[in-house]
């Protein structure tokens, strides 16, 4: 159950494929402070390592441009995760064939997040922000 008002987190991460991996620690650490069920905090972090695997993989940015991450929960009953890059272009929806061996993220994105989407950074910044947003439950009245 949450039980204070919550800021957002922001990290900074290198453009690396490990960056998925110490996304998600950190992640799974806030959500701990955070109180969120374990249910979604599993969500998260699969909807968390799929905006940042995207963005490593697909942000045709230098090797030494970073990746922001951003996780906001502006409510007890709502998590947005935000992953901003250098690359301009914004990611499309595309439906892997079963014989593809990547191409999948962002449709499992659209399945278990409860909205989804990308805009352009602002404020004078290049690339893109995609999101995502995750309903939590209602935390269980202690009085019931």
């Amino acid at each position: 159950m949450i039980t204070q008002p919550v800021d957002a987190v922001e990290w900074m991460l290198p453009r690396h494929p490990r960056s998925a991996s110490r996304a998600r620690i950190r992640l799974l650490r806030q959500a701990f402070d955070w109180q969120i069920d374990v249910e979604s905090a599993e969500t998260a972090l699969i909807l968390l390592s799929e905006l940042v695997t995207n963005a490593c993989r697909h942000a045709r940015s230098p090797r030494d441009r970073m990746i922001g991450v951003r996780v906001l929960l502006p409510t007890s009953s709502l998590l947005r995760i935000e992953v901003s890059d250098a690359n301009p272009e914004l990611p499309t929806l595309r439906h892997a064939t079963p014989d593809d061996e990547s191409g999948r993220g962002l449709e499992l994105v659209a399945a278990l997040a409860t909205s989804w989407g990308a805009h352009p950074r602002g404020e004078g910044y290049i690339g893109k922000t995609a999101w995502c947003e995750l309903a939590l439950p209602t935390p269980a009245n202690p009085h019931d």
